[in-house]
């Protein structure tokens, strides 16, 4: 039965006949009624079986486990007169926050048990609960190898250093069960595939099948999730798991408002004060309100701005007010969650850092600035609204342009009929697995045959090449020395090739302690001019982006970018240019494939009821489809008719890519409105590009953004465009993308990234910490090196995750396919000297930085009218 849902649904009644009757009194008492998910969880985690379990915060799936584990627990002291010994229980969280919130959140059970236990005459021992990680004093941790805890609350990262610290790792040997929280937000980065590893270590370490439980928000597809939970047997099929599919428990209510009656006309500071009008109204009917924002710019800039007028309106106390996100210290954050609990704050701020299931109690509404994105960040924000299964889950989007309309219509539209994004999990990462040959051969010599079976159990790595697992261990054996010692690179490991055998080498435990972990270290870069001027800082994330000739806006000012060094970011000045990457690009969230599908259809649909049916229709469609305000739907109809009689028809959708050109006095624009989100535009921009630049013999600038691409050219060029585009082929586009990658800012960092991973670069070693600029210098000195060794398993490392994470160029083979197939029909539009209103975004795209906003605006404005003007005189001829 490898993967099965489960269908069953105890009753109240079954389950408390299944509990100790202390165990069921105290929860009587407590909470009174069972919700679903714990009604179909609690008899599986009795009965020991692998779940997973999905739902939205506040259904109870915590608790459900809990309360199923630390029955057993006093099950098995009825029967054997003392609780098991050692650690049972491993729980896992990505958040050091949420460890002391679970620890509060298991002593109360705990306690309470003990509590109605002791009023029936039973004596019960403390089941014992700690916490282990990097916050864990050393005093703290002595204590647990004495005397270990029940339950074992720790992070990924602790669990890794956990597996090799010679005294505790003993103590993991009895442990059963690993829980996993918030696998949604582990399963789709390398911090998943770290621990995914991890658990088959702590598996074969306790010499029997862990019970594994995963506890996830709104995911999918949950059977590739569960494939993730539970690993691989040996003979390759996937261990035993029961789902339980209660991702839509609880009733939600989601709408989007247009903050003004014309979105086009209204000025950047009207749409402003509208925006915060209808925050104020929804605030003060509402007791409690968790605000989104999609940057942690916009968080602060949210804050000060309601703080002001509110107190300018005597509404709430400034107090009553705070901003939530990552770059807050954790103190201030832990005294925010804790406020929030309490019930004294009226507003909360956040970008991402509220996603996850950190105890928040009483919200009542939840408002998103603008688009999530995807569905499911849409569901998991406003799952944190009515914090109980039985509260409805209300949230409201306000929107800011046409474009954001449409999207968030499409997205809120998808939400209520359940049509989730797809999960990405990052497969084979060689950076992750150096790190872990590493810790693995800390523990005793291994034969090469035995790891490598060790490792294809974990879903992560199922599929790794054996050849591939090789590569690794050659590199960490100092295989390439000839190449790396002189930049001080050495061998972490012994490998005993004839024997096939490898084992630990003097030192290597000091590195892995000291460098373990997936998160890379980010820094600001220095901007300086050509001569040597600073000018300002820019996020690392940001610099990733850049390629030279793109223009940015730092300070107000326009520059355009040279190079860099390190850290060390070299521009010169560009006044009056058109920027073409905006400041707040590398924050920005991309919207998903999955969900840029979705408004690809919605936009082909519209476009057929354009061409059958009248204006009214077409709003009462609006309407009543998507539950949209009058104004809101009469933005979307003349939005789309505008581009329907500029473009005689062409609406660019999930089955139509148009190709414009748009020409401006110097310069040809080539606008490819190819809806399929931002990371696959990232790849197929950069690859047609490539052949543009080679075609043309000229330079070619790019601009992305999710519903298409814009490559400029320096002068008026002709050629076959939808021939150019039909040279890239699902079977071409990764070699073109690696010949495009290989001089880029991204390779460069994400280099450095993978090179720490995987202990070719450290940043600590002994009493030293090395500056991120000294290890970026390191990683471009090292890069220039790696390239001229074949294969070398942490630039192939590096290319997959830019190619496959970060540009997701399976979902570009994908629309490569479709296209080749005439699934997705090209067409060419122009050449014009007006854009057609669905590349007004894009074209304006740079100047979004918030000292250009009005400007911005106007000229919007100015290519509105142009359009208007170009549609009267076509409908006059």
């Amino acid at each position: 039965m490898p993967i099965e849902y489960v269908k069953y649904m105890a009753s109240d009644e079954e389950i408390y006949g299944m509990l100790r009757p202390y165990v069921s009194k105290w929860f009587r008492e407590k909470y009174k009624t069972f919700t679903p998910p714990q009604r179909m969880a609690i008899p599986l985690i009795k009965e020991g079986k692998n779940v997973l379990i999905s739902s939205p915060t506040g259904t109870g799936k915590t608790l459900a486990v809990f309360l199923g584990l630390i029955d057993n627990m006093y099950e098995y002291y009825e029967k054997y007169g003392d609780l098991p010994n050692g650690i049972q229980v491993v729980y896992v969280s990505p958040l050091r926050a949420l460890n002391n919130d679970m620890r509060r959140n298991l002593l109360e059970p705990i306690e309470g048990i003990i509590k109605h236990a002791k009023s029936m005459g039973i004596g019960l021992p403390r089941i014992k609960v700690a916490v282990r990680t990097s916050d864990t004093s050393p005093s703290e941790k002595q204590k647990m190898i004495k005397d270990p805890p029940h339950i074992l609350i720790t992070t990924p990262e602790s669990l890794a250093i956990a597996l090799n610290a010679p005294r505790f790792r003993e103590k993991l040997r009895s442990a059963k069960v690993v829980v996993i929280d918030e696998i949604h937000e582990l399963a789709s980065s390398k911090r998943g595939s770290h621990l995914s590893l991890s658990i088959e270590r702590l598996e074969n370490l306790s010499g029997q099948s862990l019970i594994r439980i995963g506890l996830s928000a709104t995911i999918a597809p949950l059977e590739e999730v569960a494939k993730f939970l539970v690993g691989y047997r040996d003979d390759g099929t996937p261990r035993d798991c029961y789902i339980i599919d209660a991702r839509f428990t609880k009733p939600i209510d989601i709408r989007v408002l247009c903050p003004v009656v014309d979105l086009v006309h209204s000025s950047a500071e009207e749409i402003n004060e509208a925006i915060y009008k209808k925050l104020i109204e929804l605030i003060k009917s509402h007791r409690t309100t968790l605000i989104f924002t999609n940057t942690r710019s916009a968080t602060e800039r949210v804050v000060y701005k309601l703080r002001k007028l509110m107190e300018k309106e005597n509404i709430v106390n400034v107090d009553e007010i705070e901003a939530h996100h990552s770059s807050l210290s954790r103190n201030l954050r832990l005294e925010i969650e804790e406020k929030l609990k309490q019930g004294k704050l009226r507003v909360v701020v956040s970008s991402t850092s509220l996603e996850l299931g950190i105890d928040i109690g009483y919200i009542d509404l939840v408002v998103l600035l603008s688009s999530p994105k995807s569905v499911t960040r849409l569901l998991q924000r406003i799952g944190r609204a009515g914090h109980h299964i039985r509260q409805v889950s209300k949230g409201r989007i306000i929107v800011v342009d046409r474009d954001d309309l449409v999207e968030c219509t499409v997205l809120a539209k998808a939400a209520l009929a359940r049509r989730i994004d797809k999960v990405r999990i990052p497969k084979n990462p060689l950076d992750v697995l150096a790190q872990h040959i590493v810790g693995m051969s800390l523990e005793k010599k291994w034969k090469v045959d035995e790891a490598y079976r060790l490792v294809r159990r974990s879903y992560s790595f199922h599929a790794l090449p054996f050849n591939d697992f090789i590569k690794v261990i050659k590199y960490l054996a100092g295989y390439y020395s000839d190449y790396l010692e002189h930049m001080r690179v050495y061998s972490k490991i012994w490998y005993d090739e004839k024997e096939g055998v490898f084992g630990r080498k003097k030192k290597a435990r000091m590195i892995y302690y000291l460098n373990i972990g997936t998160i890379p270290d980010e820094s600001k870069a220095h901007v300086f001019t050509v001569e040597g001027r600073y000018v300002g800082d820019l996020e690392e994330e940001f610099v990733e982006y850049l390629a030279p000739g793109d223009l940015f806006v730092l300070g107000g000012r326009v520059f355009e970018y040279i190079a860099s060094f390190g850290s060390k970011v070299v521009v010169k000045p560009a006044d009056g240019a058109r920027p073409t990457v905006p400041s707040w690009f590398s924050e920005m969230l991309p919207l998903s494939f999955d969900s840029a599908l979705e408004v690809g259809r919605f936009r082909r649909i519209l476009g057929e009821l354009l061409a059958t049916k009248d204006r009214e229709e077409v709003i009462r469609y609006l309407i009543n489809e998507y539950n949209l305000e009058q104004h809101a739907a009469e933005n979307i109809y003349e939005y789309f008719r505008e581009q329907y009689l500029f473009t005689a028809g062409l609406i660019p959708s999930d089955k139509l890519i148009v190709i414009e050109i748009y020409d401006e006095l110097d310069r040809r624009n080539i606008i490819v409105h190819s809806l399929f989100g931002r990371r696959v535009n990232a790849a197929l921009s950069r690859a047609c590009a490539y052949i543009l630049s080679r075609e043309a013999g000229t330079n070619v600038r790019i601009t992305i953004n999710d519903n298409g691409f814009m490559l400029t050219l320096p002068e008026h060029i002709d050629l076959d465009w939808i021939k150019l585009l039909k040279e890239l082929t699902p079977d071409n586009i990764g070699q073109i993308l690696r010949n495009v990658l290989k001089h880029t800012e991204i390779l460069k960092r994400r280099f450095r990234h993978c090179a720490q991973r995987s202990f070719m670069i450290l940043r600590r070693y002994g009493e030293r910490e090395r500056s991120v600029h000294k290890l970026q210098l390191s990683a471009e000195g090292l890069l220039k090196i790696v390239h001229e060794i074949p294969g070398f398993p942490i630039l192939e490392e590096t290319y997959r995750e830019i190619l496959e994470d970060y540009m997701h160029i399976d979902a570009a083979k994908k629309v490569l396919e479709w296209i080749h197939s005439g699934a997705i029909e090209l067409r060419v539009f122009g050449p014009t000297t007006t854009p057609s209103p669905f590349a007004h975004n894009i074209v304006v795209q740079g100047y979004s930085d918030i000292v250009l906003m009005e400007d911005r605006k106007k000229m919007l404005m100015k290519l509105h009218e142009e359009v208007l003007k170009r549609i009267k005189e076509r409908i006059r001829y």
